[in-house]
Order: C-alpha cells, then sequence, then structure tokens
C-alpha cells in the first residue's frame, strides 16, 4: 500500500445526476459554511447550479456524459480531487454508467472519502476528520501483480 495525504483543506468534487441536482444544491447550502474552506470542482450543470446558487467557487469541468466523470477521475489519479459527494440516482439507468462505474473504481482504489447520498454526506462534513490531515492508503495493484498477488 501506498500512503498519502489528505490536506486539512479538502479538494471536493460535487456530482448529482440529474433527479438530484436540486437536493445537492439544497444540501451544499446547508453545510456553504463547511464546504466554503475548501476547494470545490464538480461536473458541468452541478458546479454551475452550485456556483450561482451559493456564490461558492466550483471548478467545473465537463458534464458527466461528456467526459465529466472521467476527468475527475483523472483528477483523482493526479492527487487533485482527494474527496467525493455524488447524489447519484440509482433508480434511473444513465447513459454515461460505465463512465459512473469507473469514477466509483478509481475511488476507492485511491481510498477517497465518497459520499453517496446524503446521510453520508452529513456524517462526513460533520466528522472532526474534516479540519485535520488523513492518511489514506492507496491499493498498490502494480506490486501486488508483480508478486504474483493477483
Amino acid at each position: 500500500m501506498d500512503k498519502t495525504t489528505i490536506g486539512k483543506q479538502k479538494h471536493i468534487a460535487l456530482i448529482a445526476h440529474d433527479n438530484r441536482k436540486k437536493e445537492l444544491v439544497s444540501w451544499v447550502k446547508e453545510k456553504q459554511n463547511i464546504l466554503s474552506r475548501h476547494i470545490l470542482c464538480g461536473t458541468g450543470t452541478t458546479a454551475k447550479l452550485i456556483a450561482e446558487e451559493t456564490g461558492l467557487p466550483v471548478k467545473a469541468f465537463n458534464s458527466g456524459p461528456m467526459g465529466g466523470d472521467q476527468q475527475i477521475g483523472a483528477s483523482i489519479v493526479d492527487g487533485k480531487v482527494d474527496f467525493m459527494i455524488f447524489f447519484w440516482d440509482p433508480l434511473d439507468s444513465q447513459p454515461h454508467d460505465p463512465d459512473v462505474k469507473a469514477l466509483l473504481r478509481i475511488a476507492v482504489v485511491y481510498d477517497i472519502p465518497i459520499a453517496m447520498n446524503q446521510s453520508t454526506a452529513d456524517f462526513l462534513m460533520d466528522s472532526e476528520k474534516m479540519d485535520e490531515e488523513y492518511e489514506r492508503n492507496i491499493i498498490s495493484y502494480y506490486n501486488d501483480i508483480r508478486k504474483g498477488s493477483y
């Protein structure tokens, strides 16, 4: 396992499927005082809605179906995103479901905190760890493959 540190100031990706965007914007408004201390980004429309509704600076990637999920995944790999709030719609299939699955896989491999619903997001935001550095463990598949573990 490789170790890396998430700083006190988190780089948080905010993502929501269409049927969950209003819920995420409302949640961000509730948690605005906490989120304002961190660096925010998000997929296309979601990022724009949050910025417009809250005044918070949110870096916008492409929309999810146009590669935004993959851009955030690449940012996780590059160490530019270390926390993700993703209000996804479990009852509606998405045209970019393979991209979403890839994003979630990368988030797990790189051991970043992920909230997929409001309850988990609330628990994460209210955690004492939000104001601390945190050492995470990145799965080192390459070394395991070389050792013959896979």
